[in-house]
């Protein structure tokens, strides 16, 4: 497992949340309680002030410290912008499995952020990572998430009956889009 790392490609620098950082923190409580998040993810744990957004960085760097995900800040390359969020997560080494997700804060949107983000996320876990299967899933009817799955190479497997929370819920559930690529499928180019 990887326990630093700084991935660059498509204008972007990947790199880990840096827990007591304040502007990470920042960035994290704005993402987690930016509205457009909140209609398509139910957090198992809220991040809803800046002393929830540090637990979320220290765990996050945990996480990464344990093999378990990579979770990693999106930036603008050559500003240093903090953009989103990309991870691999429930890391699965006996399967060579994991989950992708992803989120983009609102002023990064329709830059095809989560697009070349998903790109470095893929390559990592395919190869530093050395993983076979990658799944990435999505809220029912959030098209967006959809299309940057199909232009990752992520192919559309089905839908999962009840698999999510609803929105800001926790006791009702909702469908979702299952798709995921394997290490032996084509890389899409990244526009």
């Amino acid at each position: 497992m990887i326990d630093t790392f700084e991935i660059r490609g498509h204008g972007l620098l990947l790199r880990g949340w840096r827990a007591g950082d304040e502007g990470d923190a920042a960035a994290v409580l704005r993402g987690f309680g930016d509205p457009e998040f909140r209609r398509w993810n139910t957090p198992l744990v809220p991040v809803d002030d800046l002393a929830a957004a540090h637990e979320y960085l220290r765990a996050r760097q945990n996480a990464l410290a344990s093999g378990e995900s990579v979770a990693c800040c999106v930036t603008d390359e050559s500003t240093g912008e903090v953009l989103g969020n990309v991870a691999v997560s429930a890391i699965t080494p006996a399967f060579r499995s994991a989950r992708v997700g992803y989120w983009v804060l609102p002023e990064a949107r329709g830059r095809r952020v989560a697009t070349r983000a998903l790109s470095l996320a893929s390559r990592l876990a395919f190869g530093e990572l050395g993983l076979y299967r990658i799944e990435l899933d999505h809220a029912l009817g959030h098209e967006v998430s959809c299309r940057v799955a199909e232009r990752g190479g992520y192919r559309y497997e089905g839908t999962l009956r009840g698999a999510m929370f609803e929105e800001e819920r926790r006791d009702a559930f909702r469908d979702m889009h299952l798709h995921a690529r394997l290490a032996s499928d084509p890389e899409p180019p990244v526009a």
